[in-house]
């Protein structure tokens, strides 16, 4: 057996199971700006010894590390937080080492209560001070030097007069010649704000004239701009605003042959004036989107606009790059085709072109056009259809330059591809909320979403309606169910949007039997609504968006807690305020319990038990449970209580709890 020289020792910590931790490290876990970053490790060694664990992190324009101490929790595992305070890419690690005077506090306050002599073991505590004062800065070497001499006096420093936790960090901090096991390192993607909390509404600028024959414009959108404030989004969605194709142009309700009058879909990008960086000439002009994004602005609305990368036939790049698309046998360009369902209005792109790196730049160029316009949200249509490493490459290379600009995945597919995409840096996620009904498989959802490790780095967008996608459930339903509907995305996920406002006029007509897609949908046609509709439900949406806005606990999803009710119609949970979480101005940071009746036709009751650890709530505590929907106060008491719900009074509550003094 040969030996090595080593000036220490080896290190006996182990370090074990870090988390956050994604495919090992491979990918970054998300958070965003000024919420506490919550890291557990697994740390133990050998023998007795007492250990110091702690997480050292940087955001990767800063060049020193800052160090977080650890806390134990049972069974070896350690908890600690760190909280990022700029947008971009933080790095992370847990270092464990043997804190011997930690331990030499530990063991002596034993023999002392065992009445064993102390002598020498005092002498062993001083020269561990001393040793430390070496290496300290002036403050810090008198600090230990005093220490030492109170040790030698037979003095053992009392609790009262020093933390433990802190002597021991200051002899810790100032050892040298102490071997230390490190975690490899990991990372995390933090983004601003508006990643963990936004309310989306969509609409089709096309259908914001005056009448139904009358194509609408982007200044149009801009008149409807209080309504949408009004209504409580702070992100308005824009499909494509791009010139249509004339060929092969779909006519209403997807029929293959179009009148002459027929609008075209607005994903069938590109014609004569233009591809993916023009504008519809009858929705304006490029000075007209800047006149929307900027009274957008004023109305604290942020505009987010669609990502489609496809081409109609006349696009211009179907000329000038025709290497781009694939190609029939016969030379003719493929079309786009989801067997049996045909586009072809749609051509797709070839992503594995031999003239791909080409390719990927104008791609990558289409978002920097839209950037530099004053768009910082993308919400990106069908991103499964595309390469993994296309969108792997892209989306850093984009946030290098605008670290604050946001991707929304329209991908509704396969589990495992949807967490792909989030993995490879895409802000929020489009999920199976549309189809999640039952109580049950609504709870092993938001659990899978919440309290797993898809929380690492999938972030949901609850979506009850799309252009694309009206459920049986909502063909079936009244009033009151989309007014439930809404309200289970707006509390169960801090992110959520709507299509309308066919949504919240509580439009259910599908294009036929068995189909999700609208009748007369606005994908094919221009629409005119009446916004005053007495069967609108925007009030409700207005209220509830109030509520999100204003309370701090509806803005997170990892706290999420579903309680127990003894009726399989009624569903509850609740939220609180995370450690560390910074707080919007003026919200209120008291914990919030949502109660919901899943039976739109029927009155439902039961027994609702609460699990009141998680409400800040000591065992029979009595409290107020404040209904932010009704105005109406109710005192409960202990964790067992009674609920009624009338889905034709309200469908749910939606309680602040109130601790009585």
């Amino acid at each position: 057996m040969t030996s090595t020289a080593l000036t220490i020792a080896p290190a006996r910590p182990v370090v074990e199971d870090v988390r956050p931790r994604v495919d090992d490290g491979r990918y970054d876990a998300q958070s965003s700006i000024g919420d506490a970053i919550e890291v557990q490790a697994d740390a133990f060694q050998d023998g007795h010894d007492l250990i110091a664990v702690e997480i050292r992190y940087r955001h990767d324009g800063d060049r020193a590390w800052k160090t977080v101490e650890m806390r134990p929790l049972p069974n070896d595992r350690w908890v600690g937080h760190f909280v990022p305070t700029k947008i971009g890419r933080y790095r992370y690690l847990v270092r464990a080492r043997v804190d011997h005077f930690a331990t030499w506090l530990h063991d002596i306050r034993a023999r002392r209560a065992a009445g064993q002599d102390l002598f020498v073991e005092l002498e062993v505590g001083a020269q561990l001070a001393e040793a430390a004062a070496v290496n300290a800065s002036e403050r810090e070497r008198k600090q230990l030097l005093g220490v030492a001499a109170e040790i030698r006096s037979g003095h053992i420093p009392a609790v009262n007069e020093y933390d433990d936790a802190l002597l021991a960090g200051l002899v810790l901090r100032n050892t040298e010649n102490v071997a230390a096991t490190s975690s490899p390192t990991y990372g995390v993607r933090v983004d601003r704000p508006k990643a963990r909390f936004s309310t989306w509404y969509e609409l089709f600028p096309r259908s914001t004239g005056p009448d139904a024959d009358t194509h609408g414009t982007l200044l149009d959108v801009i008149d409807r701009l209080e309504y949408v404030a009004t209504l409580g989004a702070d992100v308005l969605y824009l499909p494509p605003i791009h010139p249509i194709g004339v060929t092969a142009r779909k006519g209403r309700n997807g029929e293959t042959t179009a009148a002459a009058d027929d609008v075209g879909s607005p994903w069938a990008i590109g014609a004569a004036a233009g591809g993916h960086t023009a504008i519809h000439p009858d929705l304006g002009t490029i000075e007209d989107f800047a006149k929307l994004i900027n009274a957008a602005t004023d109305h604290g609305i942020e505009l987010a606009l669609d990502l489609a990368y496809q081409c109609s036939p006349d696009h211009p790049w179907v000329t000038e790059h025709p290497q781009w698309f694939k190609h029939r046998p016969d030379g003719s360009i493929r079309y786009a085709e989801n067997p049996p369902k045909k586009y072809q209005d749609i051509y797709p792109i070839d992503f594995e072109s031999p003239d791909w790196q080409a390719l990927w730049e104008a791609l990558r160029g289409v978002v920097e056009f839209w950037v530099d316009h004053g768009i910082k949200i993308f919400r990106v249509d069908n991103p499964h259809t595309k390469p993994f490493a296309f969108w792997e490459w892209l989306i850093p290379a984009v946030q290098r330059d605008h670290p604050d600009v946001l991707f929304l995945a329209e991908a509704f597919t396969r589990p495992k591809v949807m967490k792909r995409l989030a993995k490879l840096g895409f802000t929020q996620s489009y999920t199976y909320f549309a189809w999640r009904l039952q109580k049950w498989e609504i709870e092993q959802y938001l659990v899978e979403l919440t309290r797993t490790e898809v929380g690492e780095y999938f972030r949901p967008n609850f979506w009850p309606n799309t252009p694309d996608i009206l459920t049986e459930h909502l063909q079936q339903g009244d009033r009151n169910l989309f007014m439930v509907r809404a309200l289970l995305a707006g509390t169960l996920a801090a992110n959520y949007g709507i299509y309308g406002p066919v949504y919240e006029l509580v439009e259910r007509r599908p294009r036929h039997e068995g189909s999700e897609e609208y009748l007369d949908g606005e994908k094919y046609e221009i629409r005119h609504y009446d916004l005053d509709d007495p069967i609108s439900i925007a009030p409700f949406l207005t209220k509830l968006n109030t509520i999100r806005r204003r309370h701090e606990a509806l803005q997170h999803d990892r706290t999420l807690e579903f309680h127990w009710v003894d009726n399989d119609q009624l569903i509850a949970y609740s939220k609180s305020v995370p450690l560390g979480a910074p707080g919007a101005d003026g919200t209120d940071p008291r914990p919030i319990v949502v109660i919901a009746n899943l039976d739109t036709a029927h009155p439902q009751s039961g027994w609702v038990n609460l699990r009141l650890d998680t409400l800040g709530l000591t065992p029979g505590a009595s409290y107020t449970v404040h209904d932010l929907l009704t105005d109406e106060r109710y005192e409960w008491s202990g964790d067992r209580n009674f609920v009624s719900l009338d889905p034709f009074v309200t469908p749910a509550h939606v309680f602040r709890i109130e601790p009585n003094e």
